[in-house]
């Protein structure tokens, strides 16, 4: 899994080795190769996630988290080396409140979204509550087996 971090100073080497191993994980939950996927994530302040949300979503909000896909499950056929999965745009802020009102550590809910999101760019999404049961479940199992089960 190739991670493409905006700014390195934003995300400890713990912090971003947890990342690649849930990337991962999610990768094989769907028996995709790891090795031959990418994708970028950036940290926003509040201000620029409530801009891109209301550009992309037409919501007018502060947002947790967005996904951005693009992947093709044609391209991923092919025998091309890197297949990009697409962006991945955390607040910061969103991620430490949320840490806060959740009684657990930053990085348990900085990992949850970035799980969160790599799931919505492989093509899931809870729009409906079965959609959302086999989202969250799909999500809570990579939790688990990264040893970040909910408090």
């Amino acid at each position: 899994m190739f991670i493409y971090f905006d700014d390195e100073e934003k995300v400890d080497k713990r912090t971003a080795n947890t990342m690649y191993a849930a990337a991962a994980l999610c990768a094989r939950e769907e028996d995709l190769d790891d090795e031959r996927l990418s994708m970028s994530v950036s940290f926003v302040s509040a201000d620029e996630i409530r801009d891109l949300n209301r550009e992309y979503r037409d919501k007018d909000a502060v947002t947790d988290v967005l996904s951005f896909p693009q992947f093709d499950p044609y391209e991923y056929m092919q025998d091309w080396d890197e297949v990009a999965l697409g962006d991945v745009v955390i607040c910061e802020e969103r991620a430490k409140q949320q840490a806060e009102e959740f009684g657990h550590s930053y990085e348990r809910e900085l990992i949850y979204l970035f799980v969160h999101s790599c799931f919505h760019l492989l093509g899931y999404d809870h729009e409906t509550e079965e959609e959302k049961k086999v989202m969250r479940e799909k999500e809570e199992k990579v939790m688990t087996q990264l040893d970040l089960r909910r408090i």
